[in-house]
């Protein structure tokens, strides 16, 4: 194998790895204190769970996606506003 193909390999090695931790949902240790706020994540930085045709973290297709979540400190969801867009303790139907 030469330089480049070993060069190669190797990178594309550690984006398989990184873009699965980065897919993982948040650990329940994690979750302490906090809470799932659908509808105010921007595309592609929600925590976890973004509906069909989507994995996990990081999988959300559009801004304040209302079935993609962040986790948010406990108790302030429900007095979100981003950009207009109110954050939700249920997810939206899409």
């Amino acid at each position: 194998m030469n330089r480049s193909t070993l060069s190669l390999s190797l990178a594309a090695s550690f984006l398989t790895a990184l873009t699965a931790a980065q897919a993982a949902p948040l650990a329940p240790e994690k979750m302490a204190g906090m809470e799932k706020c659908y509808g105010v994540a921007l595309k592609g930085q929600n925590d976890c769970a973004a509906g069909a045709g989507t994995t996990c973290a990081g999988t959300s297709t559009m801004d304040y996606q209302g079935n993609a979540w962040k986790a948010v400190p406990a108790g302030t969801c429900a007095t979100m506003d981003v950009d207009g867009h109110k954050g939700m303790l249920e997810p939206k139907k899409m």
